[in-house]
């Protein structure tokens, strides 16, 4: 090999892999100190577009269990009222009983009827009812039958996406309250329907309050039966989340560990590299021994 002056090959290898170990060094100081393995687009280009699908979906799920929670709080929310309709039924049916005893005076039964009417009334409070301005309970009856024993409505009528993707739903109901408001007298401008201000009127009204008693029991069971489901999709959703952000983590963070031992090798090539680049720039010096 012929020894030159103008061109220094291994100083000028020594700087190119001494400038690779230190891009090296960089990269594995960037991992360990943001604790991700892809800092940048380079660092893994099908990683960062998995990734970022990945995350995507994990921000999706996050943001329909979300909107599954809230649909089973509206649900939760109209389970009460319907509870309290529930009191307000029963004490109907109290009323009705006692109404039809003979030893009571007709003053006696107009003030039980007196309190049916403001329970009545109180029943149809309850269908303004609403959660987040959504109503909890929607029309299902016919106005014109105020003392028909209607069946309540029972049909999902909104929506809950309970997919991240929006491909499966789940359709609650807002309870037909208004039938069994019907079935017992209505407060809203119409005469109350059940009165039992006389025997035959209590007698008749304690085969109708017991309808509307058997026709609450199926909206509360409804309801029940729909926050069940809402409950195992939420489950589903938050299990899902978990998978997704470990499938994530495996592209996107950092082995420690692994990083820690590559860390320290390049600790080593970077001071080795350093000390050859030296050795090749003095190399050359040897030179001078021949022009003496």
């Amino acid at each position: 090999m012929s020894v030159v002056i103008n061109t220094n090959t291994a100083s000028s290898l020594a700087a190119y892999n001494l400038g690779n170990t230190n891009v090296n060094l960089q990269r594995s100081l960037n991992r360990l100190s943001s604790g991700s393995r892809i800092n940048s687009s380079y660092d893994d280009a099908g990683g960062t577009a998995v990734s970022m699908k990945l995350n995507s979906s994990i921000r999706r799920t996050e943001a329909t269990l979300a909107n599954v929670n809230n649909s089973i709080a509206f649900l939760q929310t109209q389970d009460g009222v319907l509870k309290n309709a529930d009191k307000v039924l029963n004490r109907m049916s109290e009323l009705a009983m006692l109404a039809t005893d003979v030893t009571k005076s007709p003053d006696d039964l107009s003030l039980y009827n007196t309190e049916l009417g403001q329970l009545q009334g109180q029943l149809a409070l309850m269908l303004s009812e609403k959660f987040n301005g959504i109503p909890l309970f929607t029309s299902g009856a016919n106005p014109g039958q105020a003392t028909g024993v209607n069946a309540p409505d029972t049909d999902s009528t909104l929506v809950v996406v309970t997919s991240h993707d929006g491909s499966q739903t789940v359709g609650i109901t807002q309870a037909d309250l208004e039938s069994i408001s019907y079935t017992v007298g209505t407060a809203n401008g119409q005469a109350f329907s059940m009165q039992i201000d006389s025997f035959a009127g209590a007698s008749a009204s304690v085969a109708i309050v017991q309808q509307a008693i058997q026709n609450l029991s199926t909206l509360r069971a409804n309801n029940g039966a729909e926050q069940s489901r809402l409950t195992f999709a939420a489950d589903m959703l938050s299990v899902n989340k978990i998978n997704l952000e470990q499938a994530n983590s495996r592209i996107v963070d950092v082995d420690v560990a692994a990083e820690s031992s590559q860390l320290a090798r390049w600790n080593i090539l970077q001071q080795a590299g350093t000390a050859m680049l030296a050795q090749a720039n003095t190399a050359t010096q040897s030179i001078l021994r021949l022009m003496n």
